[in-house]
């Protein structure tokens, strides 16, 4: 390798200046899209279940009983729909958290694999999107859940309070992505067990606002409501991360159990929004103008039930629980950015995806109307070639029966090519057909989608099936079902090429 080539390889992956070994936990992290050195595997796949559990204990799981509620079914299917949605999308996590103590590097780097470098450049700006908008949304959640606390508490709540706790909130995430893997891993344990601790006395501080014969009226839903209700939640959990969960599973040692990166990944992410969800449809269920402020404050709004003493800790742990989230997407999305192309060092992509962020929120914390509408046209939309991508991604995995080459995932004239035509049609394919399965009536520039609910006879834009969302699932079965098909040979072909 030429000097001037091992200077742009140094760039890309950021790894000029790296260090093996564990480093202090305030040392900025080197490590980029490069795959981890052997000397820096270190872990246990137990210790996966902070940072998941820290990224998805944030009260707005309480938030999401309403909104499942809103696709107009009952108590009971919302609990199931939402057990379902929850644990088996943070089941893909899993498995993809999976490929990343196989392969040691990110998510995104090892999609490479799948669909070439150069190829690899469109999921990894899909990616790039959908953590950049969930960090946008975090931040703002806590933006306008501090303002809230403060307005109830009778002190200044207006824009000056915004603009505060914007900078901090801001500051704690750029944080957290730019110093990188130790300080996440560090910071998302502790995050766990403030917000755990002081969510379980926000439940019982509420409780009795629980009333069961208003729940036991709520009247069932039919099938496509249902289904659209479970799509929501998939893409609301656990297809908001897959593009993102080798990223945290990628420093384990190859000895690490199989088994256990799966279920600790899983567990970790599951446990804290499955409780909590079954908790705010019980409350979302007993009163309407709960559930009505909800959908315009998703944090804030469950201020109004408390009583005073307890704001300033319920505004520390919504805001903890939301930074948690925030910290990790904003670290995936400069992982994202870097395989997209841009030539930077990690921390400096984590920086530029802050001031993204911090523009983002300021739109939303000020200049828009509503939250829920534009919150779920954003998860929709997205989710359908994110749901295509964990498909072909999942199903290359399988094919796989060997680890992955470090260098050819930096190589585009190495073992996984430069573009892999297949894998790119197929998450076409997956997202033109599940585009035109999907509708958004959230936004006017959405408008465009379901096109084709008419000529498969499911009632066009207007019918019974116009808001089941089936779009993500058929994009994640052509994904899936599709890689199986046509990826074999490639895979084989792969493996057969020398180290």
């Amino acid at each position: 390798m030429s000097a001037n080539d091992r200077k742009h390889t140094e760039t890309d992956t950021g790894l000029s200046g790296a260090s093996p070994g564990i480093r202090p936990v305030f040392e900025v992290e080197l490590n980029g899209i490069n795959a981890v050195d052997r000397t820096e595997h270190r872990g246990r796949p137990s210790e996966l279940f902070w940072p998941w559990f820290a990224a998805n204990v944030s009260v707005l799981g309480i938030s999401y009983g309403s909104f499942l509620l809103g696709f107009g079914i009952s108590f009971w299917q919302a609990t199931i729909v939402g057990l379902v949605g929850i644990v088996l999308s943070f089941a893909l996590c899993g498995f993809v958290a999976l490929a990343g103590k196989r392969g040691h590097a990110p998510t995104m780097t090892l999609s490479r694999a799948v669909f070439g470098v150069d190829g690899n450049r469109v999921p990894s700006a899909l990616s790039w999107l959908l953590t950049v908008g969930w960090e946008t949304v975090l931040a703002s959640l806590a933006v306008l859940a501090t303002a809230t606390v403060f307005t109830e508490l009778g002190w200044d709540g207006g824009a000056l309070t915004q603009v505060v706790a914007l900078v901090v909130v801001a500051g704690l995430i750029v944080l957290g992505g730019v110093f990188g893997f130790d300080l996440i891993m560090r910071l998302q344990k502790w995050i766990t067990i403030v917000t755990g601790l002081l969510t379980v006395v926000y439940v019982f501080l509420v409780v009795d606002h629980i009333d069961f014969p208003a729940i036991a009226a709520i009247p069932a839903g039919d099938t496509p409501h249902v289904i659209g209700a479970l799509v929501f939640m998939m893409t609301g959990f656990g297809l908001g991360w897959v593009q993102a969960a080798a990223d945290y599973s990628r420093y384990l040692p190859r000895s690490a159990s199989s088994r256990g990166v799966v279920g600790w990944t899983t567990a970790g992410a599951s446990l804290a929004p499955v409780v909590l969800l079954l908790f705010g449809i019980l409350l979302a269920g007993s009163s309407s103008d709960l559930s009505a402020a909800i959908a315009v404050d998703p944090i804030g709004a469950l201020t109004t039930i408390l009583p005073v003493w307890f704001l300033v800790p319920f505004a520390l742990v919504a805001v903890l629980g939301l930074i948690g989230g925030a910290v990790l997407d904003i670290y995936s999305s400069g992982l994202a950015l870097l395989a997209a192309g841009l030539r930077v060092p990690r921390f400096a992509a984590a920086g530029i995806d802050g001031v993204i962020m911090v523009l983002g929120a300021i739109y939303v914390v000020f200049f828009a109307g509503s939250f829920l509408g534009p919150f779920q046209g954003f998860l929709i939309t997205l989710g359908v070639p994110v749901a295509a991508w964990c498909g072909i991604f999942l199903a290359d995995f399988a094919l796989r029966r060997s680890g992955y080459d470090a260098a050819g995932l930096l190589d585009p004239r190495g073992r996984y090519g430069s573009v892999r035509v297949g894998a790119l049609a197929l998450l076409g394919l997956g997202s033109v057909v599940g585009w035109g399965l999907v509708t958004n009536g959230f936004a006017d520039w959405l408008a465009w989608q379901g096109y084709l609910l008419d000529p498969l006879g499911l009632g066009g834009r207007t019918g019974d099936w116009a808001f089941a969302n089936l779009g993500v699932l058929v994009a994640l079965v052509i994904g899936f079902c599709g890689m199986l098909l046509v990826g074999r040979g490639a895979v084989r072909a792969q493996e057969r090429q020398p180290v």
